[in-house]
């Protein structure tokens, strides 16, 4: 990988990393609910979930999806399906009589699957498959190159959105505006659903 390639990916890698999609929306309401601690190995599950994701991405799931493309318009409505179940589940975290937050922040596991139902991993990890592979490293070295710089990004963007979170709880002290809170980020959770909707 020649340097000017790797710049660009790891440009390619913050931008996408650290602009609102439904892993960092999730972050930031799983910050404001459960703090910082708590939160972390849903962090930890993004990351290296979706490294994970743009590794396999990269070895193996392009052909088959160039080979099946009916694989792609499953994948998202099973897509569109679960991401609106977590939103009624953010939105619900909170009952207006409830006086601290009920459910519980996501797992290491769970976070990690996560990704292969998000649009936005997908779209990250196709395109920085497809567009700063290196050629000459062959089909996994390229792949796997990819997912270390994109693992090694990513964690310290999204560590922003739950640190937000956290920030935002101190101006959360009641049910109510936590309550507020939690609707709004499964609006914007479900709102995120759009482009790969329409795409």
């Amino acid at each position: 990988m020649t340097y000017e390639i790797l710049i660009a990916l790891i440009g390619f890698a913050v931008a996408s990393s650290i602009t609102p999609g439904p892993n960092n929306l999730m972050l930031m309401a799983s910050g404001a609910n459960y703090g910082m601690r708590r939160t972390l190995p849903h962090m930890l599950g993004i990351s290296l979930g979706h490294a994970f994701m743009v590794a396999m991405v990269g070895i193996v799931l392009l052909q088959v999806f160039d080979t099946y493309p009916i694989l792609n318009i499953i994948l998202k409505v099973v897509s569109a399906a679960y991401m609106i179940w977590l939103a009624w589940k953010i939105a619900n975290a909170v009952p207006p009589e409830a006086k601290k937050v009920t459910g519980k922040p996501f797992t290491f596991l769970q976070a990690a699957a996560f990704q292969w139902v998000n649009p936005k991993a997908w779209f990250m990890a196709i395109t920085a498959i497809s567009a700063y592979a290196p050629q000459d490293q062959g089909i996994v070295m390229g792949s796997v190159i990819v997912a270390v710089v994109f693992a090694t990004v990513n964690f310290p963007s999204i560590t922003i959105w739950a640190w937000m979170g956290v920030q935002v709880r101190r101006w959360l002290g009641s049910a109510r505006r936590l309550r507020i809170f939690n609707v709004s980020m499964a609006v914007l959770l479900v709102v995120s659903l759009y482009p790969m909707l329409t795409h």
